[in-house]
C-alpha cells in the first residue's frame, strides 16, 4: 500500500511541456532562423559584388595614379590637368573605359583607344574595352584557357574642379580630382559607385 501510494505521488510530480509551449517555442526559434537567413542572404549579395569593387577601386587608383606620374614627369603641364570645356584634356562625363591612347599615354583623355589587348595580345570583347585576365584550370594566366572578363559594365568620369581660397579666388596651383566609377553589380538592378578624390598641385 505504501509503495502504491509512494508510486503515484511520484508520477503526479512529473510534468511535460504542454502543446501551447511547444508552439511558442517553436514560433521564437522560426524567427530566430529567419534572422539568421536575412544575415546570410546579405553576405552572400555582398559576396557577389566584392569583386566588382575591387575592381572599381583598382581602376580609380589606376586613373588617379596615371595623373600624378604624368604631372610628376613632366608628361602634362599643369594647364593641361583640366577637362576639355576648361582648356584640359580630360574628358568629361562618363566615359568607357578604355585603353590609353599614344598621344598621352594616361586614360580618360580624348586620345583614349579602344582597342584593348588581353594577355595573349588579342583584342578585348565588346569592342576592345578594357579587360581582366584570370586564370584558368591550369591557373596560369596567358595560356589558351584564361577566362576573360570584360569591364564592360564600368564607366570612369574625372572631373577637376578648381579650388578657391577664403576670399573666393581661385588658387592657380592646386585643383581637385575626382575620378568616380560606376558600375553594375551581378543580381542588383541598381548602379554602385566608387569615388576616388585627391587634391592634385603644380609642384611636386
Amino acid at each position: 500500500m505504501k509503495t502504491r501510494r509512494a508510486k503515484s505521488l511520484h508520477q503526479r510530480n512529473q510534468f511535460g511541456f504542454s502543446l501551447i509551449e511547444v508552439m511558442i517555442s517553436m514560433a521564437v526559434m522560426a524567427v530566430g532562423l529567419l534572422g539568421v537567413l536575412g544575415v546570410f542572404g546579405l553576405a552572400v549579395a555582398a559576396n557577389q559584388s566584392s569583386q566588382e569593387d575591387l575592381i572599381a577601386r583598382q581602376v580609380a587608383s589606376e586613373a588617379m595614379e596615371s595623373i600624378f606620374t604624368a604631372r610628376n614627369s613632366s608628361q602634362l603641364s599643369f594647364s593641361q590637368i583640366n577637362n576639355v570645356g576648361t582648356g584640359g584634356i580630360f574628358a568629361s562625363g562618363p566615359q568607357s573605359l578604355l585603353c590609353a591612347g599614344p598621344t598621352y599615354g594616361i586614360v580618360g583623355v580624348s586620345g583614349d583607344t579602344s582597342s584593348c589587348k588581353t594577355a595573349t595580345g588579342t583584342t578585348c570583347p565588346n569592342g576592345g574595352v578594357q579587360c581582366l585576365n584570370e586564370p584558368g584550370f591550369d591557373g596560369i594566366v596567358g595560356t589558351a584557357d584564361d577566362i576573360i572578363l570584360s569591364l564592360s559594365n564600368y564607366t570612369r568620369t574625372i572631373a577637376i574642379t578648381p579650388l578657391t581660397d577664403t576670399s573666393g579666388n581661385v588658387i592657380q596651383t592646386l585643383v581637385q580630382v575626382t575620378v568616380t566609377i560606376t558600375y553594375s553589380a551581378p543580381n542588383s538592378p541598381a548602379l554602385k559607385n566608387y569615388v576616388l578624390t585627391e587634391y592634385i598641385s603644380e609642384y611636386h
